[in-house]
């Protein structure tokens, strides 16, 4: 089992930044795609972006690409999320979330085994 621990969340003006961090509890994790998922009232829960078990490849939604940088470090079993120019419309609650077969970028929630309880990110305008 698997447990993932999210940071960083708060409430931070249009365009500034924030950083998450997902703390994965298992050696494990190291080897198997982590991602980062946002969840926002009355919509469905997104992908943001996803990263493979060696960090070589990631993927991003479209809507948060050129702002957003997901990476990890295995040596400390973290995962990031460093998010630039931000937009109200990201306001929501982020979820990592740790697959336990793919080692390979996977874009569906239905891929991941574990989930963090999320971390709330609040743009105010």
């Amino acid at each position: 089992q698997v447990q993932l621990d999210e940071s960083g969340g708060g409430l931070v003006q249009a365009g500034g930044s924030l950083r998450l961090a997902c703390a994965a509890s298992a050696r494990t994790s190291r080897q198997y795609a982590m991602a980062w998922f946002r969840q926002a009232p009355g919509k469905e829960r997104e992908l943001v972006a996803a990263i493979s078990g060696s960090g070589s490849r990631t993927t991003y939604a479209d809507s948060v690409k050129g702002r957003f940088t997901i990476s990890r470090d295995n040596a400390k079993n973290t995962m990031y999320l460093q998010m630039d120019s931000l937009k109200p419309e990201d306001t929501a609650v982020y979820y990592c979330a740790s697959s336990d077969i793919y080692h390979t970028v996977r874009d569906y929630a239905s891929d991941y085994d574990y989930w963090g309880r999320g971390t709330q990110v609040t743009v105010s305008p």
